[in-house]
């Protein structure tokens, strides 16, 4: 017989660290774009699975030694290889009990709207920050014009009138919460009460009848320090709490921080002057063109062009094609998991503390 139970321990057994089941009625206030239900009718259940990131895969950040790992090891590892693993052996389970199983790993947003800003349109995207062919001019057989990757599907539209344009993602944050894995922090990162903001999910959406489990409802897990907000290097998280984002789920207030999203994908990849060491600094003192503004001057305008004058003005300086970009800010990741440890809001413990007493690097320049 298949009950929640049994799927939780293979899911347990084959690699995930925690496993909720989610009420999927609780989708009725999310956007249509982003309701999982369009994607499998259906469905009566959703199952989410989170994946725990060591925490030494930030140790070369916050040291400022070793910058590859957590790119590679934490998002492309479980995205694309550890992930799906689980998720094919929990999906033959269910599907071998006479069920449907449709799985559902982080493909990074490819959707008929921005997971950045949840609008329609352009926008580029952050794990594949490349440029590709536009005109290729055929004796060269090389690109005499180029553009920029966007995520969004720009020209996808509904196969029937009672559908929406594939193709279509669901919010994984929101989600975490609807199966009781956790939280949504200020900074808009997904709390676990056991690993805090290391995190990565994946899903599963099944006609098999599922109790859910209830929301998490334990002590809250972001205290609103705004450590996340301080430690951010381009100051793209604000502490105005008049200027908040709220959404309610099944009863359950949701709140997080406004957050200059495109300033925010500048900075993760590159962190500015004091906390970049793979540029050289007469390259932030010459700010071409005013193409490193962004980086450089405070309230200049954050948008699409502003982070491509970024790009390219500085990726030749480090190869940032990993398929996933590489992180070198750290900020809010390294402040949120120091305060959760210190504040004692998880439950997993080590045996030394993640931050003694000395404040983050910061390069002097």
């Amino acid at each position: 017989m298949l009950d929640k139970e049994l799927i939780r321990k293979v899911a347990l057994s084959s690699g995930a660290d925690d496993v909720g089941f989610g009420d999927l009625e609780l989708f009725d206030d999310a956007p249509p774009d982003m309701d999982p239900r369009y994607i499998f009718p259906r469905a009566k259940s959703i199952i989410g699975m989170l994946f725990r990131i060591p925490r030494g895969v930030q140790r070369g950040i916050e040291e400022g030694t070793q910058f590859g790992q957590y790119p590679s090891l934490a998002y492309g590892n479980i995205n694309e290889i550890f992930a799906p693993v689980v998720l094919y052996e929990v999906g033959k389970l269910i599907e071998d009990h006479g069920y449907e199983a449709v799985v559902y790993r982080n493909t990074g947003g490819r959707g008929p709207v921005s997971d950045m800003t949840g609008e329609k349109g352009s926008t580029l995207t952050p794990e594949e920050q490349i440029e590709i062919d536009a005109e290729i001019d055929t004796d060269k057989q090389r690109s005499s014009k180029k553009t920029p990757l966007h995520r969004n599907v720009k020209s996808t539209r509904p196969v029937s009138p009672e559908n929406r344009a594939p193709d279509l993602q669901f919010h994984f944050r929101i989600a975490g919460v609807i199966c009781g894995l956790g939280e949504i922090g200020w900074s808009k990162m997904f709390l676990s009460p056991k690993f805090g903001p290391m995190v990565r999910f994946a899903y599963i959406l099944t006609d098999a009848p599922l109790e859910p489990d209830p929301m998490y409802d334990g002590e809250p897990l972001c205290k609103r320090c705004m450590a996340c907000a301080r430690e951010c290097p381009g100051n793209c998280i604000s502490t105005d709490t008049t200027k908040s984002n709220k959404i309610n789920i099944g009863g359950k207030l949701i709140e997080w921080g406004e957050i200059d999203t495109w300033k925010c994908f500048v900075y993760y990849t590159f962190p500015g002057r004091k906390h970049d060491p793979f540029i050289p600094t007469e390259v932030f003192e010459e700010n071409k063109d005013g193409k490193l503004a962004i980086l450089e001057k405070e309230g200049v305008k954050s948008g699409e062009e502003e982070t491509l004058n970024v790009y390219r003005t500085l990726e030749g300086y480090f190869p940032t094609w990993m398929g996933y970009n590489m992180a070198k800010c750290g900020g809010c990741i390294g402040a949120c998991v120091n305060m959760l440890e210190k504040k004692g809001c998880l439950k997993d413990k080590f045996n030394e503390p993640f931050r003694t007493t000395r404040k983050r690097w910061e390069i002097d320049r």
